[in-house]
């Protein structure tokens, strides 16, 4: 009876966070502890810091492991799952339904459509330079990255991106030498044996998906990887995949710039992890099960990682090959986020000087003067707007 109590308020608790929490992965991170940590006092201090470490050593959405990683601990698999539906579904539901009504506006001559095309390019290239500040610190790290670039820029496709990866972790654990020597422990109640298949199925679906994709050429199976592997290459916020998801549907006119766009924009205007924009792009192209299943495949990874790792956190932060190989695969996504960046965002949304003045004060706004994603969000499709007339 006590476990069935603890999953029901897991439930009202996650919702209620899903259906209030604007403002991006550290906006949610700032929520839970004053939910968690603060009010409800299901964990500490300290291990609440060492599950936010681990969620942000991960590839994935932030904040959505976090909530998964609190669930667990308070209702174990269970918990875990319960706390990933009541945080994610009410966005999912309200883009799904956006999605739908999409189908009869048309957004394609639209001015303030452009304007959202300069603002991903300005949010995105925040969130990745962000991202090469902290995970390519050194000459080395810069040169996997710059590696990266090249190789996708020549050779773009889905093979080209794993292999890449796969190189990279290659060269980190020869090249790299990790002198952190702090030692921590912290324990999270999960079957390690369930904790090993879910990171064996994860790197199986990730390799394998892409091999199926090109022998079988199945709409479905493309579909699907498309939204996995997006899903397993993000690391520093939801923000960072939009270059994916553009390069992966837009470039295969799967979905027009446009509706992409509209619905950027609207997912920055629901609470709830970022991620959630593939449930309105999985609608847009099939329906409302095509949202649910884009939904799934994108958050899988993050969900099989989040379970995969909790039991071995102190093994894989302690370890120093673990480490090594790791920096090398995050510089390597830094190379992969710049590629994505530069085609087909960029180069789809600066054709005049005017294109490139709007970026400019866009950016400003955000890196500089702090704003919100939301605000710079409003004043793209406003400046979009307003270019039109020069």
């Amino acid at each position: 009876m006590n476990y069935l109590k603890n999953i029901l308020e897991i439930f009202i608790i996650s919702t209620r966070l899903g259906l209030t929490s604007f403002g991006g992965p550290s906006a949610h991170l700032g929520y839970f502890h004053a939910e968690y940590v603060d009010r409800k006092k299901w964990i500490d201090e300290k291990s609440y810091a060492d599950l936010v470490a681990l969620a942000q050593f991960l590839p994935g959405p932030a904040s959505s492991q976090v909530g998964i990683g609190i669930g667990v601990m308070r209702g174990g698999v269970l918990g875990g799952l319960i706390s990933f539906l009541g945080f994610t579904f009410p966005s999912v539901l309200v883009l799904i339904i956006f999605a739908s009504l999409m189908s009869t506006i048309n957004v394609g001559d639209a001015s303030w459509i452009q304007g959202l095309k300069i603002v991903a390019v300005v949010i995105v290239l925040h969130a990745v330079l962000g991202m090469a500040k902290n995970l390519t610190p050194d000459i080395h790290r810069k040169c996997i990255a710059l590696f990266a670039v090249i190789i996708l820029l020549v050779f773009p496709s889905v093979l080209s991106q794993v292999g890449v990866i796969v190189i990279a972790a290659i060269v980190g654990l020869f090249l790299f030498k990790n002198d952190d020597t702090t030692h921590v422990k912290t324990s999270f109640p999960i079957n390690k044996y369930f904790s090993i298949f879910c990171l064996i199925l994860f790197f199986a679906l990730l390799i394998m998906l892409p091999i199926l994709r090109e022998i079988t050429g199945n709409y479905w199976i493309t579909f699907i990887d498309s939204f996995y592997r997006s899903g397993s290459l993000v690391f520093g916020g939801g923000h960072v995949v939009l270059p994916l998801l553009e390069q992966e549907f837009v470039a295969l006119n799967w979905i027009s710039e446009e509706a992409f766009l509209a619905g950027y924009a609207a997912t920055q205007a629901v609470p709830g992890p970022l991620f959630t924009f593939a449930a309105y792009l999985g609608t847009v192209m099939n329906g409302w099960f095509g949202g649910i299943i884009a939904t799934l495949a994108i958050f899988l990874p993050a969900f099989l990682l989040i379970l995969g790792c909790l039991p071995f956190w102190d093994m894989i932060r302690n370890h120093d090959k673990a480490k090594r190989a790791i920096m090398g695969v995050n510089a390597a996504v830094v190379g992969i986020l710049f590629a994505a960046l530069y085609t087909p965002i960029a180069t789809s949304a600066i054709h005049e000087p005017k294109d490139f003045a709007l970026a400019a004060i866009l950016f400003v706004m955000l890196n500089y003067l702090k704003l919100a994603p939301w605000i710079i969000v409003l004043s793209g499709a406003v400046g979009g707007i307003l270019i039109s007339f020069i």
